[in-house]
């Protein structure tokens, strides 16, 4: 079969900040003015706004803001005790980032396989994982979509366990009344551009209801400082800047209005993917409110394959994101290695087989363009482009 020419029609990406930035131009600049004009760089009214305004979006009490989502988990977990020798239960199935943050604190990660219909933490998985050396449960809301937190909590309580919810990618979501981020000991936020919240640049927080961890985490976060020159303990340099808190106080007032528009783009999607045979769309579980970071769909394979076992299966995925491509359609495996096959932890002895749901999603997921400015017109072409790429 010969190949279908490349498309001539512009392309459709994954994201588009440039449309963004348009929409809230005037306001950008004059955030970023009003900084210059104050010379006030780090540590100043931007940086204690924003943290008091994201804390109350999140349900939360305090916010503690910091230079990274990464650097988020890894102060967080240093406050609830995590250390050298310690375990930490995290998914398999996510970004890096949630396991070196266990690793960079001389702690253990230790992979337990996920939902598979939500890509999140299953709750029976934690428990088989907890022994003596569990210091912490790093929860993530994956995609946008809250994991099942309840039960969760519950086996964390039963064990004396604090729970850290790394919700980088679900500010603004619900689990049964709750915000992410909030139920958990700490919640730790992302503000990478591309997030539904993003800076211009890199940025993070943390968010609690705890008086006393949120005033040692802003010790933390400044060289260990309770007082200025005078350091209780070793900390972290991860101050957010006050350019990136401004333009971000800017975007948090549009926050809403864009998770609702990623919901209308994510119902659309359903509405015109619903009965294509040979993948599974997006599930939003009972209670929950998701807020679509990622718009991700499965392209099936048999069960019974594995990475180990069936080469051409594991490339399905691949082969459809390269016919979408071929339409002028963008698309992302998110994420093609679970972390207890990535190379950075093959001294854990990790190996093909041993988290099976984790390693067929990573097989199989494609996520789709979703941004709040893409129009009805792009929606419905991504989906027949889709539905070519399946079909040829």
């Amino acid at each position: 079969m010969i190949p279908p020419a490349q498309s001539t029609t512009e392309m459709i990406p994954m994201l588009d900040l440039r449309a963004q930035h348009e929409s809230i131009r005037p306001e950008i600049r004059a955030a970023v003015d009003l900084v210059l004009d104050t010379q006030r760089f780090v540590l100043g009214p931007q940086g204690d706004q924003l943290e008091a305004e994201v804390a109350q979006a999140c349900g939360s009490r305090w916010g503690i803001a910091v230079a990274s989502g990464t650097e988020a988990l890894e102060i967080g977990l240093h406050a609830c005790g995590v250390g050298f020798g310690d375990e930490v239960i995290v998914p398999a199935f996510t970004f890096i980032a949630t396991g070196s943050a266990v690793s960079a604190l001389g702690a253990r990660p230790v992979f337990a396989d996920i939902n598979p219909a939500t890509f999140n933490l299953d709750p029976a998985e934690v428990e088989a994982r907890i022994t003596a050396r569990t210091r912490a449960i790093v929860v993530v809301h994956l995609f946008g979509q809250p994991a099942e937190m309840d039960p969760i909590l519950a086996i964390a309580d039963k064990h004396g366990i604090p729970v850290i919810e790394d919700n980088a990618q679900s500010i603004g979501a619900s689990y049964r009344g709750r915000k992410t981020g909030s139920m958990g000991r700490l919640g730790c936020l992302s503000f990478y551009p591309s997030k539904n919240l993003g800076a211009y640049g890199d940025g993070g927080m943390i968010i609690t209801d705890d008086e006393k961890l949120a005033a040692r985490l802003r010790a933390l976060r400044n060289h260990g400082q309770a007082s200025q020159y005078v350091s209780s303990e070793r900390g972290w340099n991860s101050r957010l800047d006050e350019l990136q808190a401004a333009i971000l106080r800017v975007k948090l007032r549009h926050l809403d209005r864009w998770t609702a528009a990623r919901q209308d783009h994510a119902r659309r999607y359903d509405s015109l993917l619903g009965n294509l045979p040979g993948i599974t769309l997006p599930s939003v579980s009972a209670g929950c409110e998701h807020v679509y970071y990622l718009y991700t769909i499965r392209v099936l394979v048999r069960p019974a394959v594995s990475a180990s076992k069936n080469k051409e299966s594991a490339t399905r995925s691949d082969l459809i994101q390269q016919r979408l491509a071929q339409r002028g359609i963008a698309s992302m495996v998110y994420y093609p290695v679970p972390l207890h096959l990535q190379p950075v932890y093959a001294t854990l002895g990790g190996k093909p087989g041993d988290l099976r749901i984790s390693e067929r999603a990573s097989l199989e997921v494609l996520s789709l363009p979703l941004y709040p400015e893409l129009t009805t017109a792009q929606v419905d072409r991504v989906a027949e482009s889709l539905r070519e790429a399946l079909h040829e």
